[in-house]
């Protein structure tokens, strides 16, 4: 007799053999015969269910049937036979995170997909929190509750969920280890499951590049315990400001904020600071206002970097319109108790920046599982230190196919193009006359542009406009560069470029290779780890993902970017987008706020966040230091 957890067998006289049908709700029916090998017909409706997964449990009931009984209603077919036996084992997934990336994967898989699967999700974050909007609850333009979505509404009937921490990813016996955040040194509380296919998706942590008093003064801005801080410290500092024993020396201080970092996050907190101080607290506190300066510290000479020119130039016009003072050409030394210590990058001069509040806006840094899972990667599958190198189909290289990894935490490997530059020069000489035009080279740029993307921007650098091309700064200085000291062509390329201006297949593959040495990994940006996740969801639903799968017949991932966008104050927004090119003002704010409120990735968020943009210009944010218990 054949016996397991969802049977107990009953031995008695051999003329009253019986088996007994125990209650087991919700495990799978195991094969189990009894001496003869006999399989039972029984009434399936009172006993047995099928599950979405195509397995059968038990309905609450135990049912007792004679042998005599079993022998005489016994006819062999093919359908029973299927029912008694077990049933294919399906791949075990397991989800690290909660973020862009992995909800992104489990929102936009199938339940018919999910079905092929038996998936779990493991974070100690049981939520999705839409971060581009952390600058606005941290001022309290919208609320907290607005922006995070329960994940048990994003994996209800598609996977499990575990509120816990991934302390290790033991990568030779495909297993994790996992505690429950509140009790991981607890001994006993720790749990590990085993995996088939493993899905990193941690994001990063944040990089104080070894700034000393950083982590100890600073504010940050990457979760919703971050924005309650920096809210209560904002009012903190007024308040302070305000009691009649506050010194002028003291109101200068607790009045002045620092934000570090130039990019879209620290452009977006100066911008919603200055929102709140003009709309806000100038009502409630006009006697302070002349105390209040918001100061951004950018290494660089100016911010928004990763956008065009002509958006850091506008951004740095709207915010000295604004009051908002740009410390630009200045690097951060050391943040002490109540002042910031820069340096000037060009002169070397130094100065402190006293502060009430100083947000540290800027670099990530590597998540610690990932460094833990790339030592026990096999040696020299690896070479990027800071993220997980993967294949185009997200699969982390070394891993056997059974480890994927998302988001900020992985770096897809590009294809070189310069490997191809003959076909790709034979494709696009359309004259056959051994050069390529300018004309030609945009459109072999763009066409090549779908097998390798790093090609893209190249070709978009290359603008027709009145029958005239003209060549980008950054594609100028990269052929520039091959060419060296060929006055005609560095004249025609450098000057302004005509028709006329042409490249040998020596140039051209010379071109490439200074693109492809300028290749870097894709943005940390949430676009980036929400169409990565959406990949996935897809390659899932295709076919049945195993470990040493073959994916050549499945297109790889490639990135579209669809645009960028940041808040500058006062209603006013800057948008850099393929289709519309670059938009600056009121209307690109427009275009912000519903950007925005339609990214949410549920509906009842969307309606949320509407509902605090009407709330905070109809009533103004609410001042109030909820959150002080929090703040720590």
């Amino acid at each position: 007799m054949i016996s397991g957890p969802a049977f107990t067998a009953a031995s008695s006289s051999k003329s009253n053999t019986s088996l007994c049908l125990a209650q087991d709700v919700g495990r799978p029916l195991r094969r189990c015969f009894c001496n003869q090998h006999l399989s039972a017909k029984v009434e399936r409706k009172s006993l047995l269910k099928r599950t979405t997964r195509g397995n059968f449990k038990f309905s609450p009931v135990a049912a007792v049937i004679d042998k005599e009984s079993l022998e005489a209603s016994y006819k062999p077919s093919e359908q029973l036979a299927q029912s008694a036996s077990t049933p294919t084992e399906v791949p075990k997934v397991v989800v690290l995170g909660s973020g862009w990336a992995a909800m992104s994967f489990i929102k936009q898989l199938s339940k018919t997909a999910a079905s092929k699967y038996d998936i779990t999700v493991v974070s100690p974050r049981n939520y999705f929190l839409y971060t581009p909007l952390l600058p606005a609850v941290a001022t309290g333009t919208c609320e907290d509750r607005s922006i995070v979505e329960p994940v048990r509404n994003f994996v209800h009937g598609k996977a499990k969920y575990f509120e816990a921490e991934c302390k290790q990813v033991d990568v030779a016996q495909k297993q994790i280890t996992a505690c429950y955040k509140k009790d991981s040194e607890a001994p006993g509380e720790c749990f590990d499951i085993p995996y088939d296919i493993l899905v990193v998706a941690v994001g990063s942590t944040r990089n104080t590049f070894g700034c000393p008093g950083v982590e100890e003064h600073c504010m940050f801005l990457k979760s919703i315990d971050d924005a309650h801080r920096l809210r209560s410290k904002i009012s903190e500092c007024f308040e302070r400001a305000a009691v009649p024993c506050a010194t002028e020396e003291e109101k200068q201080r607790l009045l002045s904020f620092v934000v570090v970092g130039g990019g879209p996050t620290g452009v977006e907190v100066a911008a919603e600071l200055h929102d709140m101080v003009d709309e806000d607290m100038k009502r409630l506190y006009p006697e302070l206002m002349r105390y209040v300066r918001i100061r951004l510290v950018e290494n660089k000479d100016h911010v928004l970097g990763t956008y065009n020119r002509t958006i850091s130039e506008y951004t740095a016009k709207q915010f000295e319109r604004s009051g908002i003072e740009l410390v630009v050409n200045n690097r951060v030394k050391a943040v002490e108790a109540s002042s910031v210590q820069v340096s000037n990058s060009k002169t070397g001069e130094m100065q402190h920046i006293e502060y009430g509040a100083c947000v540290w806006a800027t670099g990530i840094n590597t998540n610690p599982l990932i460094r833990q899972i790339q030592a026990d990667l096999p040696e020299g599958s690896q070479g990027n230190g800071r993220f997980l190198v993967t294949d185009k189909y997200l699969r982390v290289r070394g891993s056997g196919g059974s480890i994927f990894c998302l988001g900020d935490a992985g770096s897809v490997t590009q294809e070189q193009a310069h490997a191809h530059a003959a076909e790709l020069f034979r494709e696009g000489d359309a004259n056959g006359d051994g050069k390529l035009q300018l004309k030609e080279l945009r459109d072999i740029l763009l066409k090549g542009s779908k097998e390798f993307p790093q090609l893209a921007d190249y070709a978009h650098f290359l603008d027709g406009k009145a029958g005239s091309l003209r060549l980008d700064l950054l594609a100028k200085k990269a052929i520039s560069g091959i060419r060296g000291k060929q006055d005609t062509m560095s004249e025609a390329l450098l000057g302004g470029l005509s028709m006329s201006s042409e490249l040998s297949l020596e140039e051209f593959e010379g071109l490439l290779q200074k693109i492809d040495e300028s290749l870097r990994g894709l943005p940390a940006t949430a676009q980036v780890a929400n169409q990565e996740g959406g990949y996935l969801a897809k390659i899932f639903g295709t076919a049945v993902v195993e470990p040493e799968a073959d994916l050549s017949t499945l297109p790889g991932f490639e990135y579209k970017h669809k645009g960028s966008l940041a808040y500058v104050g006062e209603d006013n927004a800057v948008l850099d987008q393929p289709l519309l090119g670059t938009l600056l003002g009121k209307g690109a704010g427009i275009v912000w706020k519903g950007f925005e409120t339609y990214g949410q990735l549920s509906t009842r968020n969307r309606v949320l966040v509407a509902l605090d943009w009407f709330r905070a210009k109809v009533f103004g944010r609410d001042i109030s230091n909820i959150n002080s218990s929090r703040s720590g």
